[in-house]
């Protein structure tokens, strides 16, 4: 599993660059792994001051890999009430 502590800002800056900015994709790699995009696009109509909103939280993902790829409890980590995505066999 991998992802970046950022993301990017829609509008293009003065550098013809993007800023960092919020809803950064995360990636989970594996044989275990269901392929596939997990969770919505994100809106390009509706910005929070210029970032995107994110449509699932890391931490689901990280929920997730906690309980069903190293079978530890995961509320002690990211808290309680976090779906689980059905990302992983």
């Amino acid at each position: 599993m991998t992802f970046s502590e950022f993301g990017r800002r829609v509008a293009e800056n003065g550098s013809r660059g993007t800023d960092h900015g919020t809803a950064a994709p995360v990636f989970v790699i594996g044989g275990g792994v269901k392929g596939g995009l997990y969770g919505d696009h994100p809106s390009l109509d509706t910005l929070d001051s210029g970032n995107l909103h994110f449509t699932t939280d890391f931490r689901s993902v990280y929920a997730t890999v906690l309980e069903k790829w190293l079978m530890r409890p995961s509320s002690g980590i990211v808290g309680s009430g976090f779906a689980q995505l059905p990302l992983l066999a």
